[in-house]
């Protein structure tokens, strides 16, 4: 049974992700809607493959590749929407002894709002009416995938729906976790050495056991990864700058296109005793910018497209 890759990745786990690219952009879609954002969503989106890739012998049919990953996908939000809030709520989202309120599913029309809508509903309620309403899995395979029965995801459906129909329009990605001042001087500085180049003066920013993830790439300590390198030697014109996804403080990575900045990737980069000691890249991730709206980002170097470098 393989491992989980650690350092660059090797053929074997590349290989894996391969057979695995068409239902990625899905399983991140749904991960971001669990947890309500583009980046936690991607992180635990790898996550599932991490730990498919060291179960995959225990996968007994094939056709069943999708659903098995899904509810692994599903398993991870939960818990991490149970450790994100207190445990006793996240438990009371999944009593089934509430009474069904009648209400219509969304239509076809309907679905990218109610895909952006679901954060405001409870864990089961907001895994049921995506995988119901928006994913269109029957009602016997979201009960297999929520691990709940027939009526338990009828119930959910019904209050979730109930519930969207009610919630106002969805705000801006405005950032709503400031930073404080140390650690956005910190960021700035950050920015200000990536954009000169400065290699150096960039990793005496960095704790000496700092970690980076690079989607697809690597997951392992920074000072063993060609990170710098790779930005270095990347031949197009691109600069990085501060900004906001999902109301998220992070930083993008743009790249120029005629007249215009088109923004590639976000970077996040966590600070803890005035260090940076965590870098997660998702370069490798188009589809974290590419259903995004100009609503979900902000940028503070002024206006940008979207896009995919």
């Amino acid at each position: 049974m393989p491992g989980r890759p650690i350092g660059l990745f090797d053929a074997q786990y590349r290989a894996f992700l391969e057979t695995v690219s068409g239902v990625r952009a899905q399983l991140h879609r749904y991960c971001t809607r669990m947890t309500g954002s583009r980046l936690d969503g991607e992180d635990l989106m790898q996550e599932t493959l991490f730990e498919a890739y060291t179960k995959i012998e225990t996968l007994d049919d094939p056709r069943r590749l999708k659903p098995w990953l899904f509810r692994i996908a599903h398993n991870r939000c939960i818990d991490f929407v149970r450790r994100r809030h207190a445990r006793e709520r996240a438990e009371s989202a999944y009593s089934d002894d509430i009474g069904v309120i009648a209400a219509e599913p969304a239509t076809t029309d309907a679905h990218r709002a109610v895909e952006r809508l679901v954060g405001h509903l409870p864990p089961k309620e907001r895994a049921c009416v995506l995988l119901k309403d928006v994913f269109d899995y029957s009602l016997e395979e979201t009960a297999e995938l929520v691990g709940s029965t027939v009526g338990g995801v009828k119930s959910a459906l019904s209050r979730g729906r109930a519930k969207l129909a009610d919630l106002p329009a969805e705000p801006a990605g405005e950032p709503n976790r400031p930073l404080d001042p140390d650690t956005a001087r910190l960021l700035q500085r950050y920015v200000d050495l990536f954009n000169r180049h400065d290699w150096d003066g960039v990793r005496s920013l960095t704790s000496a056991d700092a970690r980076l993830r690079v989607a697809d790439c690597f997951d392992g300590l920074l000072r063993s990864s060609p990170y710098f390198v790779e930005y270095e030697q990347n031949p197009q014109t691109w600069t990085m700058t501060s900004g906001a996804i999902d109301g998220e403080p992070v930083l993008f990575v743009l790249f120029q296109r005629g007249d215009q900045w088109q923004v590639g990737w976000p970077v996040r980069v966590h600070v803890a005793g005035r260090l940076i000691d965590r870098i997660e890249d998702y370069y490798a991730c188009p589809w974290v910018i590419g259903n995004a709206l100009e609503s979900d980002l902000k940028l503070m170097t002024g206006p940008a497209v979207l896009g995919r470098a």
